[in-house]
C-alpha cells in the first residue's frame, strides 16, 4: 500500500501543470518544455548535464535542419554529458578515440545556489575548427559561481554532418541554400534557451552567446544571422575572426559537396543524396577531410558575409567584446614545424614564407619578421601567421562593429601562461606564450582540469573573470581597480591588454595594431580562413 501511495505521490508529480513547479532556479528537479530533469548539486552550484534541445539527426533527419525534440515521460536523468557529434580522434584530454555518434545535439546548464533574481546567461559556443569539439570541453561552474550567471554550453553538428551543401539538399533547406546545419542546431538551441532557461534560474532577456576560435567564429557568424535575432542580447568572440569570419559561397559550397559525395562513394548526382544518407558515421569521417566545411552565405540563414553585415548596418546591434591573444600563431607552426620533429631553420625560413604567402608577399614578410627579432625562426614564423590570421582580423572586425553598437576589445598578452592542457607536455621544450586556446583556461575549467597558474596568474584569472562577468550583466567590461575595457565608438583602436602584475599588468595600449604589422595586413585584405 505504502509503495502504491509512493508511485501515486510520482505520478501526481509529473503531472503537475508548470505554473505549480517549486521556484524557478532551485532544486535539482526541473521542468522543460519537453519533460522533466534531474541535475545535481555540486561544490559550486548545480548542474544538468546532457539535455537534448532537438531531435536526433539521424535517418532521414541527416542533414535536415533541427526539429523539436520530442517530449518524454518521467524524469530524465542529467547528471552524464551526452555524446560528442561525429569526429575524429584528437590531441584533446579525452579525444583518444573518434565519436560516430550522430545523437549528439545536448546542452549542458551550470546554475548557483542562493538567487533571489533571475540571472544573465552565457551560452558557450565551442571551439574545434567546426570539425571537432564538445560542449564539455569546458566546465565553467566556477565562473558560474563567481560571477552570478547561469551558463550553458551546446553540442551543435561537425564537419560534414554539420556544413555539407548539396544540389539535392538545397531544396529541403527552408530558405533553398544548404550547409548551415551546425549553425542553426547553435540557433535551437538558443531557442530552447529562450524558452526554458527562466526554469533554471537564468533570464532569457539577458543572453550572451559567447565562444572561442571556431566557437567565436560561430558568434560572429551569429551576429550577421538574421534568423539569429531577438536570440541574445551581446556577443563575445575570441580568437574568432580570423578570416574575416568569411563563409563559403554556395557556388563553391555546392562544388565542394559534390567532390565529397564523390569521395564517399556516391558519384551520381542523381543518387548521391540518398547514398550518403546510408553511409554508416565512419565512412562520412573518413571522407571529409581535405574539405573546408564552415557556413555557406545566401540565404536566408546568411543572406551576405558577415563583414559586409557588419559594414552595411545589417547586423544585430548589439555590445561585443573582441579580441585575440598576443601569440596566436605559435600553436599552428609548432604543429606545422617542431611537432613532427621538423624545427624551422634560419636557412628554411625564406622558403618557407615564400610557400606561405607567395614570392611578392614573402619578401614583405621576412623584412617585417626577420629571425633576428625572435627566438627561434619558428617563432618568427608563428608571428606573421598569428597576426595575418588574428590579431589584424579581430582589429578590423572592431572597427567594422563599431557603427553600430559598443564594442570592447581586448588582448590576452600573458606570455608566461601555462600550455593548456593538450600542449602542456610539448610546452616544456617550446615556448607556446599566450597563443591561441590559453585564455581559456583562465576563464573555465578547460576540459574540466585543474589550471597549473602561479599566484600572479590567478589574479589575472580573477581579473579576466570579472570583465567577462560585468559584460554578461550588462555592463561595460570591467575588473575591481582594473582599467575598463575601451569601447571602440569612443576610443577606437585601444585595446585592453590583460597581463599578469610583473609584466606591467592590465593596461590599455594604444600600439598593437603596429606591434602586429596590421598595416602592412590590412593592405592585403585576406586572411586563411582554417583554424582551429
Amino acid at each position: 500500500m505504502a509503495s502504491a501511495l509512493v508511485v501515486m505521490a510520482a505520478a501526481a508529480a509529473l503531472l503537475t501543470p508548470h505554473p505549480a513547479q517549486a521556484a524557478p532556479g532551485k532544486g535539482t528537479l526541473v521542468r522543460t518544455d519537453a519533460g522533466w530533469v534531474r541535475g545535481e548539486s555540486t561544490a559550486e552550484g548545480r548542474q544538468f548535464l546532457g539535455i537534448p534541445y532537438a531531435r536526433r539527426p539521424v535517418g532521414d533527419l541527416r542533414w535536415k535542419e533541427p526539429r523539436p525534440v520530442k517530449p518524454w515521460q518521467g524524469v530524465r536523468g542529467a547528471t552524464s554529458f551526452g555524446n560528442r557529434c561525429v569526429q575524429s580522434a584528437s590531441w584533446d584530454p579525452g579525444y583518444e578515440n573518434p565519436s560516430h555518434t550522430e545523437d549528439c545535439l545536448d546542452l549542458n546548464v551550470y546554475t548557483p545556489e542562493g538567487q533571489r533574481e533571475q540571472r544573465p546567461v552565457l551560452v558557450w559556443l565551442h571551439g574545434g575548427g567546426l570539425t571537432a569539439g564538445a560542449g564539455e570541453d569546458i566546465v565553467p561552474d566556477s565562473f558560474a559561481r563567481r560571477t552570478g550567471t547561469v551558463v550553458v554550453t551546446v553540442n551543435y553538428r561537425l564537419g560534414a554532418m554539420g556544413f555539407l551543401a548539396g544540389d539535392g539538399l538545397d531544396p529541403e533547406a527552408s530558405d533553398g541554400v544548404s550547409g548551415n546545419y551546425g549553425m542553426l542546431d547553435q540557433q535551437a538551441a538558443l531557442r530552447w534557451v529562450r524558452a526554458n532557461i527562466d526554469s533554471f534560474g537564468g533570464d532569457r532577456r539577458r543572453v550572451t552567446i559567447a565562444g572561442e576560435s571556431a566557437g567565436g567564429r560561430s558568434v560572429c557568424t551569429q551576429l550577421a544571422s538574421p534568423t539569429a535575432k531577438g536570440l541574445y542580447r551581446a556577443g563575445i568572440v575570441q580568437s574568432g575572426a580570423y578570416g574575416d569570419c568569411a563563409a563559403r559561397e554556395r557556388k563553391d559550397a555546392l562544388t565542394q559537396g559534390a567532390a565529397f559525395a564523390e569521395k564517399a562513394g556516391c558519384p551520381d548526382p542523381a543518387t548521391a543524396l540518398a547514398c550518403l544518407r546510408k553511409k554508416p558515421a565512419e565512412e562520412i569521417l573518413a571522407a571529409q577531410a581535405g574539405f573546408d566545411w564552415g557556413p555557406v552565405a545566401g540565404g536566408d540563414f546568411l543572406p551576405v558575409q558577415p563583414e559586409q553585415a557588419y559594414k552595411n548596418g545589417s547586423a544585430s546591434r548589439v555590445p561585443v567584446l573582441n579580441g585575440a591573444n598576443s601569440d596566436e600563431g605559435r600553436l599552428f607552426a609548432y604543429g606545422q614545424f617542431d611537432a613532427q620533429g621538423k624545427p624551422l631553420t634560419e636557412e628554411q625560413y625564406p622558403a618557407a614564407l615564400t610557400r606561405a604567402y607567395g614570392a611578392d608577399l614573402g619578401a614583405k614578410v621576412l623584412k617585417r619578421y626577420p629571425v633576428s627579432g625572435h627566438a627561434t625562426p619558428t617563432h618568427a614564423y608563428a608571428a606573421a601567421q598569428g597576426d595575418r590570421m588574428f590579431a589584424c582580423t579581430a582589429l578590423r572586425m572592431d572597427r567594422a562593429l563599431a557603427g553600430r553598437g559598443p564594442v570592447y576589445a581586448y588582448e590576452f598578452a600573458d606570455r608566461t601562461s601555462p600550455p593548456f592542457a593538450s600542449i602542456r607536455e610539448a610546452g616544456k621544450t617550446f615556448d607556446f606564450g599566450a597563443t591561441h586556446v590559453n585564455e581559456v583556461q583562465y576563464l573555465f575549467k578547460h576540459f574540466g582540469l585543474p589550471t597549473p597558474l602561479n599566484a600572479e596568474q590567478k589574479a589575472l584569472a580573477r581579473q579576466m573573470v570579472q570583465y567577462w562577468g560585468s559584460f554578461v550583466h550588462g555592463g561595460a567590461p570591467r575588473a575591481e581597480g582594473q582599467p575598463t575595457a575601451p569601447d571602440q565608438r569612443t576610443q577606437p583602436g585601444r585595446v585592453l591588454s590583460l597581463r599578469t602584475a610583473s609584466a606591467g599588468g592590465n593596461e590599455l595600449s594604444a600600439t598593437v595594431a603596429r606591434e602586429h604589422q596590421c598595416d602592412l595586413w590590412d593592405r592585403e585584405d585576406s586572411a586563411p580562413a582554417d583554424a582551429g
